[in-house]
Protein backbone atom coordinates (compact mmCIF):
# COMPACT_ATOMS: atom_id res chain seq x y z
CA UNK A 1 0.00 0.00 0.00
CA UNK A 2 1.17 3.00 -0.97
CA UNK A 3 1.58 6.04 1.53
CA UNK A 4 1.67 8.29 -1.04
CA UNK A 5 -0.41 6.77 -4.14
CA UNK A 6 -3.29 9.39 -3.82
CA UNK A 7 -3.61 13.03 -3.86
CA UNK A 8 -6.81 13.03 -2.48
CA UNK A 9 -6.96 14.75 1.50
CA UNK A 10 -8.94 14.00 4.46
CA UNK A 11 -11.45 16.62 5.24
CA UNK A 12 -10.73 19.10 7.94
CA UNK A 13 -13.41 17.53 10.33
CA UNK A 14 -11.26 13.95 10.23
CA UNK A 15 -8.28 14.85 10.13
CA UNK A 16 -6.98 15.02 13.64
CA UNK A 17 -8.82 11.39 14.35
CA UNK A 18 -7.14 10.06 11.53
CA UNK A 19 -3.49 11.31 12.61
CA UNK A 20 -4.88 10.58 16.17
CA UNK A 21 -6.24 6.98 14.99
CA UNK A 22 -2.44 6.25 13.67
CA UNK A 23 -0.73 7.24 17.09
CA UNK A 24 -2.94 5.33 19.26
CA UNK A 25 -2.59 2.23 17.12
CA UNK A 26 1.55 2.44 16.95
CA UNK A 27 0.91 3.23 21.11
CA UNK A 28 -1.12 -0.28 21.09
CA UNK A 29 2.05 -1.71 19.71
CA UNK A 30 3.71 -0.80 23.26
CA UNK A 31 0.35 -1.49 25.98
CA UNK A 32 1.89 -4.67 27.15
CA UNK A 33 5.10 -2.71 28.29
CA UNK A 34 3.11 -0.38 29.47
CA UNK A 35 0.53 -2.36 31.48
CA UNK A 36 4.09 -4.36 33.21
CA UNK A 37 5.46 -1.58 33.74
CA UNK A 38 2.38 0.05 35.84
CA UNK A 39 2.55 -3.23 37.75
CA UNK A 40 5.89 -3.13 38.60
CA UNK A 41 5.14 -0.10 39.87
CA UNK A 42 2.95 -0.87 42.14
CA UNK A 43 5.31 -3.73 43.23
CA UNK A 44 7.64 -1.25 43.85
CA UNK A 45 5.17 0.88 45.87
CA UNK A 46 4.16 -1.95 48.32
CA UNK A 47 7.92 -2.59 48.46
CA UNK A 48 8.70 0.60 49.52
CA UNK A 49 6.79 0.68 52.42
CA UNK A 50 9.86 -2.23 53.76
CA UNK A 51 12.24 0.41 55.14
CA UNK A 52 9.09 2.16 57.30
CA UNK A 53 8.08 -1.36 58.49
CA UNK A 54 11.28 -2.32 59.21
CA UNK A 55 12.41 1.17 60.85
CA UNK A 56 8.95 0.67 63.17
CA UNK A 57 9.10 -2.78 63.85
CA UNK A 58 13.12 -2.00 65.29
CA UNK A 59 11.61 1.15 67.62
CA UNK A 60 8.69 -1.22 68.43
CA UNK A 61 10.25 -4.63 69.05
CA UNK A 62 13.79 -4.69 69.20
CA UNK A 63 14.38 -1.97 71.20
CA UNK A 64 12.04 -2.94 73.77
CA UNK A 65 12.60 -6.51 73.97
CA UNK A 66 16.25 -6.47 73.00
CA UNK A 67 15.50 -9.71 70.45
CA UNK A 68 18.47 -9.96 68.35
CA UNK A 69 16.92 -12.78 66.63
CA UNK A 70 13.84 -10.49 65.63
CA UNK A 71 17.21 -7.89 64.09
CA UNK A 72 18.35 -10.41 61.99
CA UNK A 73 15.26 -12.00 60.41
CA UNK A 74 13.69 -8.45 60.06
CA UNK A 75 16.77 -7.25 58.17
CA UNK A 76 17.19 -10.40 56.33
CA UNK A 77 13.84 -9.70 55.18
CA UNK A 78 13.92 -6.01 54.66
CA UNK A 79 17.17 -6.15 52.56
CA UNK A 80 15.09 -9.19 50.11
CA UNK A 81 12.81 -6.22 49.71
CA UNK A 82 15.18 -3.61 48.69
CA UNK A 83 17.20 -5.90 46.48
CA UNK A 84 13.62 -7.03 44.99
CA UNK A 85 12.54 -2.99 44.83
CA UNK A 86 15.90 -2.20 42.70
CA UNK A 87 15.04 -5.16 40.56
CA UNK A 88 11.94 -4.16 40.13
CA UNK A 89 13.01 -0.72 39.21
CA UNK A 90 15.54 -2.09 36.96
CA UNK A 91 13.08 -4.18 35.05
CA UNK A 92 10.63 -1.42 34.67
CA UNK A 93 13.48 1.37 33.15
CA UNK A 94 14.14 -1.98 30.61
CA UNK A 95 10.67 -2.17 29.54
CA UNK A 96 9.74 1.66 29.07
CA UNK A 97 13.46 1.26 26.85
CA UNK A 98 11.88 -1.72 25.52
CA UNK A 99 8.39 -0.15 25.08
CA UNK A 100 10.32 3.20 23.05
CA UNK A 101 12.21 1.16 20.74
CA UNK A 102 8.68 -0.76 19.76
CA UNK A 103 7.33 2.47 19.31
CA UNK A 104 10.06 3.60 16.78
CA UNK A 105 9.37 0.24 14.88
CA UNK A 106 5.73 1.05 14.70
CA UNK A 107 5.56 4.69 13.75
CA UNK A 108 9.03 5.53 11.63
CA UNK A 109 8.04 3.71 8.92
CA UNK A 110 5.34 5.56 8.62
CA UNK A 111 7.15 8.87 9.30
CA UNK A 112 9.47 8.17 6.87
CA UNK A 113 7.55 7.63 4.40
CA UNK A 114 4.88 10.29 5.10
CA UNK A 115 7.78 12.73 4.74
CA UNK A 116 7.66 11.77 0.96
CA UNK A 117 4.35 12.79 0.70
CA UNK A 118 3.91 16.01 -1.99
CA UNK A 119 2.80 18.81 0.62
CA UNK A 120 2.25 22.44 -0.02
CA UNK A 121 4.23 24.01 2.83
CA UNK A 122 5.80 22.27 6.05
CA UNK A 123 6.86 24.09 8.89
CA UNK A 124 10.23 24.00 11.08
CA UNK A 125 8.90 21.24 12.89
CA UNK A 126 7.82 19.16 10.44
CA UNK A 127 10.66 18.73 8.76
CA UNK A 128 12.29 17.46 11.60
CA UNK A 129 9.44 15.30 12.54
CA UNK A 130 11.82 12.38 13.20
CA UNK A 131 13.68 14.69 15.96
CA UNK A 132 10.23 15.51 17.47
CA UNK A 133 9.73 11.35 17.79
CA UNK A 134 12.96 10.84 19.47
CA UNK A 135 11.57 13.69 22.01
CA UNK A 136 9.06 11.82 22.62
CA UNK A 137 11.11 8.91 22.70
CA UNK A 138 13.19 9.79 25.20
CA UNK A 139 10.68 11.17 27.26
CA UNK A 140 9.39 7.68 27.79
CA UNK A 141 12.14 6.03 29.14
CA UNK A 142 13.12 9.19 31.41
CA UNK A 143 12.11 10.57 34.95
CA UNK A 144 8.91 12.02 34.22
CA UNK A 145 7.54 8.76 32.80
CA UNK A 146 8.36 6.65 35.99
CA UNK A 147 7.11 9.91 38.14
CA UNK A 148 3.75 9.44 36.35
CA UNK A 149 4.22 5.76 37.41
CA UNK A 150 4.36 6.35 40.65
CA UNK A 151 1.96 8.90 40.96
CA UNK A 152 -1.10 6.82 41.23
CA UNK A 153 0.41 4.42 43.76
CA UNK A 154 0.70 7.70 46.21
CA UNK A 155 -2.52 6.93 47.89
CA UNK A 156 -1.33 3.93 49.32
CA UNK A 157 1.81 6.03 51.38
CA UNK A 158 -1.55 7.56 52.54
CA UNK A 159 -3.67 4.93 53.59
CA UNK A 160 -0.78 3.77 55.60
CA UNK A 161 -0.45 7.19 57.27
CA UNK A 162 -3.81 7.29 58.09
CA UNK A 163 -3.73 3.22 59.61
CA UNK A 164 -0.69 5.46 61.69
CA UNK A 165 -3.15 7.60 62.94
CA UNK A 166 -6.07 10.16 61.22
CA UNK A 167 -3.61 13.22 62.00
CA UNK A 168 -0.66 12.19 60.05
CA UNK A 169 -2.99 10.93 57.26
CA UNK A 170 -4.88 14.36 56.83
CA UNK A 171 -1.46 15.84 56.96
CA UNK A 172 -0.32 14.16 54.02
CA UNK A 173 -3.30 14.52 52.03
CA UNK A 174 -3.26 18.02 52.78
CA UNK A 175 0.33 18.52 52.03
CA UNK A 176 -0.26 16.05 48.80
CA UNK A 177 -3.48 18.57 47.47
CA UNK A 178 -0.80 21.75 48.11
CA UNK A 179 2.22 20.17 46.17
CA UNK A 180 -0.39 19.44 43.16
CA UNK A 181 -1.65 22.77 42.87
CA UNK A 182 1.34 24.43 43.23
CA UNK A 183 2.28 22.25 40.44
CA UNK A 184 -0.58 22.94 38.45
CA UNK A 185 0.26 26.40 38.56
CA UNK A 186 3.65 25.99 37.61
CA UNK A 187 2.67 24.07 34.87
CA UNK A 188 0.64 27.17 33.44
CA UNK A 189 2.81 29.68 34.73
CA UNK A 190 5.87 27.80 32.34
CA UNK A 191 3.49 26.50 29.68
CA UNK A 192 3.86 29.77 27.19
CA UNK A 193 7.85 29.66 27.86
CA UNK A 194 7.79 25.86 27.07
CA UNK A 195 5.55 26.60 23.65
CA UNK A 196 8.09 29.46 22.51
CA UNK A 197 10.81 26.91 22.95
CA UNK A 198 9.75 23.94 21.24
CA UNK A 199 8.63 26.56 18.50
CA UNK A 200 11.57 28.30 18.15
CA UNK A 201 14.46 25.07 18.26
CA UNK A 202 13.50 23.37 15.37
CA UNK A 203 13.79 26.28 13.29
CA UNK A 204 17.34 27.55 15.03
CA UNK A 205 18.97 23.99 14.50
CA UNK A 206 17.58 23.62 10.53
CA UNK A 207 19.05 27.44 9.92
CA UNK A 208 22.45 25.86 11.01
CA UNK A 209 22.16 22.53 9.46
CA UNK A 210 21.15 25.01 6.08
CA UNK A 211 24.24 27.05 6.83
CA UNK A 212 26.20 23.96 6.84
CA UNK A 213 24.74 22.50 3.85
CA UNK A 214 25.62 25.91 1.83
CA UNK A 215 28.66 26.80 3.12
CA UNK A 216 30.64 27.22 0.35
CA UNK A 217 28.34 29.29 -1.50
CA UNK A 218 28.42 31.28 1.71
CA UNK A 219 31.69 31.60 2.20
CA UNK A 220 32.25 32.62 -1.62
CA UNK A 221 29.37 35.57 -1.05
CA UNK A 222 30.77 37.06 1.61
CA UNK A 223 27.88 35.76 3.89
CA UNK A 224 29.47 34.31 7.05
CA UNK A 225 29.08 37.33 9.43
CA UNK A 226 25.53 37.73 7.89
CA UNK A 227 24.61 34.10 7.73
CA UNK A 228 26.39 34.03 11.37
CA UNK A 229 24.74 36.26 13.18
CA UNK A 230 20.97 35.00 11.68
CA UNK A 231 22.08 31.41 13.52
CA UNK A 232 23.26 33.11 16.37
CA UNK A 233 20.10 34.89 17.03
CA UNK A 234 18.00 32.08 16.65
CA UNK A 235 20.23 30.63 18.83
CA UNK A 236 19.93 33.45 21.12
CA UNK A 237 16.15 33.74 21.36
CA UNK A 238 15.74 29.68 21.67
CA UNK A 239 17.32 30.14 24.75
CA UNK A 240 16.08 33.71 26.06
CA UNK A 241 12.50 31.18 25.86
CA UNK A 242 14.42 28.54 27.76
CA UNK A 243 16.16 30.48 30.34
CA UNK A 244 12.85 31.89 31.16
CA UNK A 245 11.15 28.53 31.03
CA UNK A 246 13.91 27.44 33.60
CA UNK A 247 14.02 30.52 35.87
CA UNK A 248 9.79 29.98 36.32
CA UNK A 249 10.00 26.00 36.72
CA UNK A 250 13.27 26.42 38.91
CA UNK A 251 11.46 29.00 41.11
CA UNK A 252 8.30 26.49 41.18
CA UNK A 253 10.51 23.43 41.82
CA UNK A 254 12.49 25.05 44.54
CA UNK A 255 8.74 25.41 46.24
CA UNK A 256 7.75 22.87 46.05
CA UNK A 257 10.87 20.81 47.34
CA UNK A 258 10.74 23.70 50.45
CA UNK A 259 7.08 22.57 51.10
CA UNK A 260 7.97 18.75 50.29
CA UNK A 261 10.95 19.17 53.49
CA UNK A 262 8.67 21.30 55.86
CA UNK A 263 5.75 18.43 54.77
CA UNK A 264 8.45 15.90 56.15
CA UNK A 265 9.41 18.11 58.90
CA UNK A 266 5.70 18.56 59.78
CA UNK A 267 4.73 14.91 59.62
CA UNK A 268 8.14 14.19 62.21
CA UNK A 269 6.79 16.84 64.58
CA UNK A 270 2.86 15.86 64.26
CA UNK A 271 4.46 12.08 65.13
CA UNK A 272 6.12 13.25 67.68
CA UNK A 273 3.38 14.92 69.72
CA UNK A 274 1.64 12.00 68.87
CA UNK A 275 3.99 9.45 70.39
CA UNK A 276 4.24 12.21 73.32
CA UNK A 277 0.91 11.14 73.82
CA UNK A 278 0.88 8.12 73.52
CA UNK A 279 -1.52 7.64 70.75
CA UNK A 280 1.59 6.24 67.83
CA UNK A 281 4.71 4.49 68.89
CA UNK A 282 8.12 5.91 68.49
CA UNK A 283 8.67 3.69 65.48
CA UNK A 284 5.33 4.80 63.92
CA UNK A 285 6.55 8.05 64.22
CA UNK A 286 9.54 7.60 61.82
CA UNK A 287 7.76 5.71 59.60
CA UNK A 288 5.25 8.21 59.03
CA UNK A 289 8.41 10.35 58.14
CA UNK A 290 9.25 8.34 55.52
CA UNK A 291 5.91 7.47 53.74
CA UNK A 292 5.39 11.59 53.72
CA UNK A 293 8.39 11.76 51.74
CA UNK A 294 7.38 8.90 49.44
CA UNK A 295 4.25 10.19 48.75
CA UNK A 296 5.41 13.26 47.46
CA UNK A 297 8.55 12.28 45.86
CA UNK A 298 6.31 11.68 42.57
CA UNK A 299 4.58 14.91 42.40
CA UNK A 300 8.21 16.57 43.12
CA UNK A 301 9.62 14.16 39.64
CA UNK A 302 6.59 15.45 37.85
CA UNK A 303 7.35 19.09 38.49
CA UNK A 304 10.85 18.79 37.73
CA UNK A 305 10.26 16.93 34.53
CA UNK A 306 8.24 19.60 33.17
CA UNK A 307 10.45 20.25 30.76
CA UNK A 308 10.70 17.01 29.68
CA UNK A 309 6.76 16.63 29.73
CA UNK A 310 5.74 19.70 27.80
CA UNK A 311 8.28 18.97 25.00
CA UNK A 312 7.27 15.31 24.73
CA UNK A 313 2.94 16.84 24.63
CA UNK A 314 4.28 19.23 21.44
CA UNK A 315 6.09 16.33 20.17
CA UNK A 316 2.70 14.29 20.03
CA UNK A 317 0.94 17.27 18.63
CA UNK A 318 3.36 17.90 16.07
CA UNK A 319 3.13 14.26 15.14
CA UNK A 320 -0.29 13.86 14.99
CA UNK A 321 -0.47 17.16 13.20
CA UNK A 322 1.79 15.42 10.48
CA UNK A 323 0.10 12.13 9.89
CA UNK A 324 -3.10 14.24 9.56
CA UNK A 325 -1.46 16.21 6.73
CA UNK A 326 -0.67 12.92 5.01
CA UNK A 327 -2.33 11.88 1.13
CA UNK A 328 -5.22 9.57 2.17
CA UNK A 329 -3.89 5.48 2.15
CA UNK A 330 -5.83 3.50 -0.66
CA UNK A 331 -4.93 0.31 -2.05
CA UNK A 332 -4.06 0.87 -6.04
CA UNK A 333 -5.27 -1.15 -8.60
CA UNK A 334 -1.58 -3.29 -10.49
CA UNK A 335 -1.24 -1.32 -13.40
CA UNK A 336 0.39 -3.10 -16.12
CA UNK A 337 4.27 -1.61 -17.87
CA UNK A 338 3.02 1.56 -19.40
CA UNK A 339 4.14 2.80 -22.68
CA UNK A 340 5.28 5.97 -23.21
CA UNK A 341 2.27 7.95 -23.52
CA UNK A 342 2.21 11.20 -20.91
CA UNK A 343 -0.74 13.79 -21.20
CA UNK A 344 -1.46 16.68 -19.05
CA UNK A 345 -4.95 17.67 -18.84
CA UNK A 346 -5.70 21.04 -17.95
CA UNK A 347 -2.94 21.35 -15.04
CA UNK A 348 -3.28 24.02 -12.33
CA UNK A 349 -1.43 24.60 -9.23
CA UNK A 350 -1.82 27.16 -7.08
CA UNK A 351 1.14 29.18 -4.91
CA UNK A 352 0.67 27.75 -1.26
CA UNK A 353 -0.99 30.36 1.00
CA UNK A 354 -1.66 32.71 -2.18
CA UNK A 355 -4.32 33.34 -4.53
CA UNK A 356 -1.63 33.57 -7.49
CA UNK A 357 -2.07 30.68 -9.78
CA UNK A 358 1.54 29.22 -10.92
CA UNK A 359 0.38 27.21 -13.71
CA UNK A 360 -2.51 27.32 -15.16
CA UNK A 361 -5.28 24.91 -17.76
CA UNK A 362 -1.96 23.32 -19.27
CA UNK A 363 -2.51 20.80 -21.71
CA UNK A 364 -1.29 18.71 -23.84
CA UNK A 365 -0.32 15.35 -24.61
CA UNK A 366 3.26 13.09 -26.05
CA UNK A 367 3.40 9.63 -27.71
CA UNK A 368 6.04 7.07 -28.09
CA UNK A 369 9.45 8.31 -29.73
CA UNK A 370 8.32 11.86 -29.21
CA UNK A 371 9.95 14.71 -28.26
CA UNK A 372 8.92 18.01 -26.54
CA UNK A 373 10.81 21.00 -25.66
CA UNK A 374 9.19 23.67 -22.88
CA UNK A 375 10.42 26.88 -23.46
CA UNK A 376 9.83 30.32 -21.80
CA UNK A 377 10.88 32.87 -19.56
CA UNK A 378 12.65 32.66 -16.46
CA UNK A 379 9.37 32.59 -13.70
CA UNK A 380 7.03 31.15 -16.67
CA UNK A 381 6.37 27.64 -14.54
CA UNK A 382 8.87 24.98 -16.50
CA UNK A 383 10.61 23.99 -13.53
CA UNK A 384 7.02 23.60 -11.46
CA UNK A 385 5.34 21.67 -14.26
CA UNK A 386 8.49 19.20 -14.69
CA UNK A 387 7.74 18.30 -10.68
CA UNK A 388 4.07 17.75 -11.48
CA UNK A 389 4.70 15.96 -14.49
CA UNK A 390 6.48 13.47 -12.67
CA UNK A 391 4.12 13.34 -9.42
CA UNK A 392 6.88 15.24 -7.18
CA UNK A 393 4.39 18.17 -6.72
CA UNK A 394 0.40 17.61 -6.77
CA UNK A 395 -1.64 19.43 -9.13
CA UNK A 396 -4.29 21.84 -7.43
CA UNK A 397 -6.50 20.89 -9.92
CA UNK A 398 -6.19 19.15 -13.55
CA UNK A 399 -4.79 15.62 -13.96
CA UNK A 400 -1.54 13.80 -15.13
CA UNK A 401 -2.18 10.84 -16.84
CA UNK A 402 0.57 7.81 -17.86
CA UNK A 403 -0.28 5.64 -20.58
CA UNK A 404 -4.24 6.79 -20.03
CA UNK A 405 -4.18 6.16 -16.11
CA UNK A 406 -3.63 9.55 -13.56
CA UNK A 407 -0.45 8.97 -11.70
CA UNK A 408 -2.53 9.32 -8.86
CA UNK A 409 -3.49 5.86 -9.37
CA UNK A 410 -0.57 4.41 -9.44
CA UNK A 411 1.59 3.17 -6.28
CA UNK A 412 4.73 5.89 -6.50
CA UNK A 413 7.41 3.63 -6.49
CA UNK A 414 6.31 1.31 -9.11
CA UNK A 415 5.63 4.31 -11.31
CA UNK A 416 9.12 5.47 -10.76
CA UNK A 417 10.58 2.67 -12.22
CA UNK A 418 9.19 3.56 -15.87
CA UNK A 419 9.77 7.25 -15.25
CA UNK A 420 13.71 9.31 -15.69
CA UNK A 421 13.82 12.46 -13.83
CA UNK A 422 16.58 15.05 -14.03
CA UNK A 423 15.46 18.11 -11.55
CA UNK A 424 17.31 21.14 -12.05
CA UNK A 425 19.54 21.24 -9.38
CA UNK A 426 20.54 17.21 -9.80
CA UNK A 427 19.81 16.19 -6.38
CA UNK A 428 22.50 13.37 -5.78
CA UNK A 429 22.53 11.77 -2.00
CA UNK A 430 25.15 10.36 0.15
CA UNK A 431 26.44 7.04 -1.04
CA UNK A 432 28.32 5.87 -4.18
CA UNK A 433 27.80 6.68 -7.50
CA UNK A 434 27.07 3.53 -8.67
CA UNK A 435 24.41 3.77 -5.93
CA UNK A 436 23.02 6.97 -6.68
CA UNK A 437 22.74 6.10 -10.73
CA UNK A 438 20.43 2.45 -9.46
CA UNK A 439 18.71 5.02 -6.79
CA UNK A 440 20.02 2.88 -4.15
CA UNK A 441 18.04 -0.44 -5.99
CA UNK A 442 18.51 -3.46 -3.51
CA UNK A 443 17.63 -5.39 -6.82
CA UNK A 444 20.36 -8.11 -7.35
CA UNK A 445 20.58 -6.96 -10.59
CA UNK A 446 20.97 -3.22 -10.25
CA UNK A 447 24.51 -2.99 -10.83
CA UNK A 448 24.68 -4.71 -14.02
CA UNK A 449 22.13 -1.76 -15.47
CA UNK A 450 24.30 1.15 -14.14
CA UNK A 451 27.12 0.98 -16.50
CA UNK A 452 24.56 1.22 -19.73
CA UNK A 453 22.76 3.87 -18.10
CA UNK A 454 26.41 5.86 -17.53
CA UNK A 455 26.64 4.83 -21.37
CA UNK A 456 23.76 6.41 -22.14
CA UNK A 457 24.51 9.04 -20.53
CA UNK A 458 27.73 9.72 -22.29
CA UNK A 459 29.05 9.80 -18.64
CA UNK A 460 30.73 6.60 -18.55
CA UNK A 461 34.23 8.23 -19.46
CA UNK A 462 34.31 10.74 -16.95
CA UNK A 463 33.29 8.56 -13.88
CA UNK A 464 35.80 6.20 -14.75
CA UNK A 465 38.18 9.18 -14.67
CA UNK A 466 37.17 9.46 -10.86
CA UNK A 467 38.96 7.88 -8.31
CA UNK A 468 36.91 4.51 -7.51
CA UNK A 469 35.02 5.44 -10.44
CA UNK A 470 31.55 4.32 -9.74
CA UNK A 471 32.83 3.05 -6.34
CA UNK A 472 33.12 6.79 -5.44
CA UNK A 473 31.58 8.07 -2.28
CA UNK A 474 30.32 11.34 -2.51
CA UNK A 475 28.80 13.53 0.58
CA UNK A 476 25.53 14.93 1.06
CA UNK A 477 23.89 16.83 -1.94
CA UNK A 478 26.31 15.15 -4.10
CA UNK A 479 29.85 16.82 -2.71
CA UNK A 480 32.55 15.47 -4.34
CA UNK A 481 31.40 16.10 -7.74
CA UNK A 482 31.50 19.40 -9.64
CA UNK A 483 28.14 20.66 -10.88
CA UNK A 484 28.45 19.51 -14.60
CA UNK A 485 29.36 16.01 -12.85
CA UNK A 486 26.13 15.67 -10.82
CA UNK A 487 24.24 16.53 -13.66
CA UNK A 488 25.87 13.89 -15.61
CA UNK A 489 25.41 11.14 -12.58
CA UNK A 490 22.13 12.53 -12.49
CA UNK A 491 21.24 12.26 -16.14
CA UNK A 492 22.54 9.01 -15.71
CA UNK A 493 20.45 7.94 -12.70
CA UNK A 494 17.13 9.53 -14.96
CA UNK A 495 17.83 6.71 -17.69
CA UNK A 496 18.47 4.14 -15.12
CA UNK A 497 16.32 0.94 -16.40
CA UNK A 498 15.37 2.46 -19.96
CA UNK A 499 12.39 4.12 -18.58
CA UNK A 500 9.09 4.85 -20.94
CA UNK A 501 8.26 8.49 -19.61
CA UNK A 502 11.94 10.88 -19.55
CA UNK A 503 11.38 14.33 -17.95
CA UNK A 504 14.36 16.59 -17.84
CA UNK A 505 14.40 20.24 -16.23
CA UNK A 506 17.78 22.23 -17.84
CA UNK A 507 19.48 19.44 -18.63
CA UNK A 508 22.08 21.20 -20.46
CA UNK A 509 22.69 24.11 -17.81
CA UNK A 510 26.12 22.69 -16.75
CA UNK A 511 27.46 21.11 -19.35
CA UNK A 512 30.13 22.56 -22.13
CA UNK A 513 29.67 21.55 -25.95
CA UNK A 514 30.75 18.34 -26.00
CA UNK A 515 28.33 17.67 -23.36
CA UNK A 516 25.55 19.40 -25.19
CA UNK A 517 26.30 16.95 -27.67
CA UNK A 518 26.41 13.57 -25.69
CA UNK A 519 23.11 15.02 -24.69
CA UNK A 520 21.50 15.47 -28.17
CA UNK A 521 23.04 11.89 -28.84
CA UNK A 522 21.25 10.40 -25.67
CA UNK A 523 17.96 12.20 -26.52
CA UNK A 524 18.35 10.70 -30.03
CA UNK A 525 18.83 7.54 -28.74
CA UNK A 526 15.81 7.56 -26.27
CA UNK A 527 13.86 8.44 -29.19
CA UNK A 528 14.73 5.87 -31.09
CA UNK A 529 14.19 3.26 -28.55
CA UNK A 530 10.30 4.78 -28.51
CA UNK A 531 10.23 7.05 -24.98
CA UNK A 532 8.24 9.84 -24.80
CA UNK A 533 10.58 13.09 -23.66
CA UNK A 534 9.91 16.32 -21.90
CA UNK A 535 12.52 18.58 -21.74
CA UNK A 536 12.53 22.20 -19.95
CA UNK A 537 15.26 24.64 -21.49
CA UNK A 538 16.69 28.10 -21.87
CA UNK A 539 19.25 27.11 -24.62
CA UNK A 540 18.36 26.70 -28.21
CA UNK A 541 20.92 24.24 -29.12
CA UNK A 542 18.88 21.04 -27.36
CA UNK A 543 15.85 22.15 -29.62
CA UNK A 544 17.32 20.55 -32.98
CA UNK A 545 15.91 16.98 -31.76
CA UNK A 546 12.17 18.24 -30.60
CA UNK A 547 9.00 17.27 -32.28
CA UNK A 548 7.07 19.62 -30.38
CA UNK A 549 7.37 23.03 -28.53
CA UNK A 550 5.20 24.30 -25.42
CA UNK A 551 6.05 27.65 -24.99
CA UNK A 552 4.84 28.75 -21.30
CA UNK A 553 4.35 32.24 -19.82
CA UNK A 554 3.34 33.09 -16.51
CA UNK A 555 2.24 29.86 -16.23
CA UNK A 556 0.00 29.65 -19.15
CA UNK A 557 0.23 28.46 -22.52
CA UNK A 558 1.34 31.05 -24.83
CA UNK A 559 1.50 28.51 -27.90
CA UNK A 560 2.06 24.56 -28.19
CA UNK A 561 2.62 22.67 -31.77
CA UNK A 562 5.30 21.48 -34.12
CA UNK A 563 8.67 22.68 -33.63
CA UNK A 564 9.03 24.64 -36.64
CA UNK A 565 5.38 26.19 -36.83
CA UNK A 566 6.23 27.39 -33.36
CA UNK A 567 9.80 28.98 -34.06
CA UNK A 568 8.31 30.64 -37.17
CA UNK A 569 5.56 32.04 -34.84
CA UNK A 570 7.75 33.25 -32.32
CA UNK A 571 10.22 34.89 -35.49
CA UNK A 572 7.74 36.81 -37.02
CA UNK A 573 6.47 37.87 -33.28
CA UNK A 574 9.94 39.19 -32.49
CA UNK A 575 10.16 40.92 -36.04
CA UNK A 576 6.98 42.55 -35.14
CA UNK A 577 8.25 43.81 -32.19
CA UNK A 578 11.14 44.86 -33.37
CA UNK A 579 9.44 46.71 -36.06
CA UNK A 580 6.45 48.15 -33.83
CA UNK A 581 9.62 49.33 -31.27
CA UNK A 582 11.24 51.06 -34.62
CA UNK A 583 8.24 52.98 -35.38
CA UNK A 584 7.46 53.96 -32.26
CA UNK A 585 10.64 55.46 -31.62
CA UNK A 586 11.16 56.95 -35.18
CA UNK A 587 7.80 58.32 -34.19
CA UNK A 588 8.84 60.06 -31.00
Amino acid sequence: MSLASSGTRASPSDQKSRGEAEFLDALKECSLHFKVALGFSALIAVLYLSPSIYMMQVYDRVLTSRGLMTLVFLSVIVVFALITHSYLEGSRQRLLARASLRLDRALTPRLVMTGFDPRDRMDARSTQILREFDTLRQFIQGQGATGLLDLPFAPLFVLVAFGFHPMLGALILVGAAVLLAVAIMGERATRKAVAEAAARMPAAYAAAELNQVSRGTIRALGMKGAMSNRVIGERNRLHEAEARNHFLAGRYAGLIRLLRMVLQSASLGLGAYLAVREEISPGALIAASILTGRALAPIEQIVGSWRQISLARAARKTIVGFLDGASVDKAPQPLPAPRANLSAEGITLQASGQDRLLLSGISFSIGPGEIIGVIGPSGAGKSTLARVLVGAQLPSGGTVRVDGSSIADWESDKLGAYIGYLPQDSVLFGGSIGENICRFSSDPEAAARVVPAAQAAGAHEMIQRIPSGYNAVLGPRGEGLSAGQQQRVALARALYGDPQVIVLDEPNAHLDSEGDAMLVATLRAAKARGACVVIMTHRAGILEVADKLLVLRDGQTEKFGPKDEVLSELKSAAIRSVSSRRAFGGAA
